[in-house]
């Protein structure tokens, strides 16, 4: 019996982490059920090999954004450059982008700047924003609250970790909250019980590879395959079967990601 279909919406095709088995690894994914895969550029000099990797292979689509820890070391992104990336049939979504006080809080006043411009390419294009939050869950509640009410656009916080507080104010502007690998760990109960919370209409699965494997793989490099891994442990959180879970997550990406909804292969 096949495996149930999965989307990994989050993975880093472009890592060199990837370059000696980019073909098996995609393969292995689709033998996975993970059918599809958005590859997130992070910096946007890098765009054009990350739309080749879209091109190279169905079920890979890409987003592109100037990453917040990259955000005071690369040229400022323009909403019109981000814009201009959306007729690209395979272009999915804007970012990612957000706000890192963990490893770069010295950039903070460059990162708000960076994340207002993404979010100008989200409203514009219709495109949902990828969002990575951490250690800044109060400005980042208060951006996207105070962007959202003067234009609204939908958004995905990728890769989960934050605090009760945020996931609350994000999923009040409707927005999805995305499970990686940190929510199989043994000792992510309590962020679990935030995603058990949660509306289960709003719940996406991601791997964030080469990072973050979950177990069994705990450690080792992560690829979209796991996202099966993953999904798994968070059925559980649901209490649901795979399968259940699978087609439920599916929709959402698909409510979400409009655009990899519709795209057939030519």
């Amino acid at each position: 019996m096949s495996n149930p279909k999965i989307t990994d919406s989050h993975t880093h095709l472009d890592f060199p982490d990837f370059d000696d088995a980019r073909d098996a690894i995609v393969a292995r994914a689709v033998e996975a059920g993970v059918h599809r895969m958005v590859t997130i550029c992070t910096k946007l000099k890098n765009e054009p090999g990350v739309r080749a990797l879209a091109e190279t292979y169905d079920p890979v689509f890409y987003a592109a954004g100037t990453h917040p820890m990259s955000a005071a070391d690369e040229p400022l992104a323009t909403a019109d450059a981000l814009v201009a990336l959306a007729d690209h049939p395979k272009f999915v979504g804007i970012g990612e982008t957000g706000l890192d006080y963990h490893y770069t809080s010295e950039s903070a006043d460059i990162q708000k700047k960076s994340l207002r411009i993404h979010i100008e390419a989200a409203q514009t294009t219709g495109l949902p924003l990828i969002i990575h939050a951490r250690a800044a869950d109060d400005d980042m509640a208060e951006i996207l609250a105070a962007e959202h009410r003067n234009a609204p656009f939908s958004c995905v916080m990728h890769c989960f970790s934050s605090g009760a507080a945020l996931a609350k104010r994000a999923l009040d502007l409707g927005f999805y909250l995305s499970m990686s690998g940190i929510t199989a760990f043994p000792k992510s109960a309590e962020l679990r019980d935030i995603f058990a919370g949660a509306p289960l209409d709003r719940i996406l699965v991601e791997t964030d590879a080469p990072y973050l494997a979950p177990p069994p793989h705990r450690g080792k490099r992560n690829e979209p395959a796991y996202t099966a891994h993953t999904a798994r442990k968070a059925a559980e959180t649901f209490g649901l079967d795979y399968g259940e879970f699978a087609a439920r997550t599916e929709a959402n990406f698909e409510r979400l990601f409009t655009k990899a909804a519709a795209w057939s292969p030519s």
